[in-house]
C-alpha cells in the first residue's frame, strides 16, 4: 500500500477554496471512529456490568475499557481502507473525503488501544485477557479478516467473550453459562452480517470480500436474520433448553421480524426494509440478554 501523507486530500482542494476547518477535522476524527456501534457495544457492556451485578467501580472500569477498545477498532479500521475508499469515491469516509487526516486518526487508533490495555488488565488479569482477546480479534478483521471469507470470525469470537469479561469480574471469578456465550455469539455474527447490509455495494466496488458480500444481498440478509433469531431462541431457552410459555412471545416477535426480513414484500426487500427489521430483531435480542443477565444467579452463571 503505498504511504498516504496528510496532506494528500488537501492538495487536492481547488485554489482558493478553504481547507478542513479544525472544528470539522474534530467532528472528522469522531466520525472515522464508528461512533454508533462503538457507542452500541459501549452501553450493552454498561447495561450487562449492572444486570450482572458489578460494583459501581468494576463495572466503570469495565464500561471504559470497552469504550477504548471500540474507539481503537473503529479507528484502525476507517485508517486501514483509506486507499480502497477514496478509490470507490465513499463519501461517507472522512478519510477519504479529507474531513480527518490519516497522521490523526492512525494516532488515535494506536493511544487507543494503548490506553484499552491498563484499563483491562485494571479488572483483573483473566478478565483483561478476555478483553484483550476480543479487541485483538477485532484489529485482525481489520488488518486482514475483513477481505475473507472467515469475516464473521471475530465478531463471534468478541461478542462470545463479553459475558465472560464481566463475569469473571465478580467475586470468584465464575464463568458464564454455555447458552449465554452462544447467544452473545450468535447476536455478534448476526450483527456482523446486518452491519454489511447498508454498505455492501460500496464494499463490492472498494473490493471487499467477506463472507457477507460473497453471499449476496439476499443471502446477507437470511443469514443475518437467521442467526439473530437463534440468538433470540438461545436466550428464550436459557439453561432449561427450552422455551417456556413466557418465552413464546419474544421468539413470536422474532420470527416475524425475521420473515418481513428474509420474505417480505419485493418493494421492501428492495429498500431498508430488511436492515430495520434486523435492526429491531438484534434490539429484541440485546433486551433478552440484559434480562438473562438478572436472572437468578443460579440460572445465570455457573460457580
Amino acid at each position: 500500500m503505498r504511504p498516504t501523507t496528510d496532506e494528500g486530500p488537501h492538495r487536492l482542494a481547488a485554489p482558493g477554496v478553504p481547507g478542513p476547518t479544525e472544528r470539522s477535522l474534530v467532528l472528522g476524527l469522531l466520525k472515522a471512529s464508528h461512533p454508533v456501534p462503538a457507542a452500541a457495544v459501549t452501553v450493552l457492556t454498561a447495561l450487562l456490568a449492572t444486570a450482572f451485578g458489578l460494583d459501581l467501580a468494576s463495572g466503570a472500569l469495565a464500561v471504559a475499557a470497552v469504550a477504548a477498545g471500540q474507539l481503537s477498532i473503529g479507528w484502525s479500521n476507517d485508517r486501514r481502507d483509506l486507499v480502497r475508499d477514496r478509490a470507490a469515491g465513499r463519501r461517507d469516509k472522512p478519510l477519504a473525503t479529507g474531513a480527518a487526516r490519516p497522521g490523526t486518526v492512525g494516532a488515535a487508533a494506536c493511544t487507543a488501544l494503548l490506553v484499552c490495555v491498563p484499563l483491562s488488565l485494571g479488572c483483573g488479569l483473566l478478565v483483561g485477557t478476555v478483553h484483550l482477546g476480543g479487541v485483538a480479534g477485532g484489529w485482525t478483521y481489520n488488518l486482514w479478516l475483513k477481505r475473507t471469507a472467515l469475516s464473521w470470525l471475530p465478531y463471534t469470537v468478541a461478542f462470545g467473550l463479553l459475558p465472560a469479561f464481566l463475569t469473571l469480574a465478580l467475586p470468584g471469578g465464575p464463568w458464564p453459562p454455555p447458552w449465554l456465550t452462544a447467544a452473545a455469539a450468535l447476536l455478534g455474527t448476526g450483527a456482523h452480517f446486518a452491519n454489511v447490509l447498508p454498505d455492501l455495494d460500496d464494499d463490492l466496488a472498494s473490493g471487499v470480500r467477506g463472507l457477507p458480500q460473497r453471499l449476496g444481498r439476499r443471502g446477507c440478509s437470511a443469514s443475518a436474520a437467521a442467526l439473530t433469531l437463534a440468538s433470540c431462541v438461545t436466550l428464550t431457552a436459557g439453561a432449561g433448553g427450552r422455551v417456556s410459555l413466557a418465552g413464546a412471545a419474544p421468539v413470536g416477535v422474532a420470527v416475524a421480524l425475521c420473515a418481513v426480513a428474509v420474505a417480505g414484500p419485493p418493494a421492501l426487500l428492495r429498500g431498508r426494509g430488511p436492515f430495520v427489521a434486523i435492526l429491531a430483531l438484534a434490539g429484541l435480542d440485546v433486551v433478552l440478554l440484559v434480562l438473562a443477565g438478572t436472572a437468578p444467579a443460579g440460572a445465570r452463571i455457573a460457580p
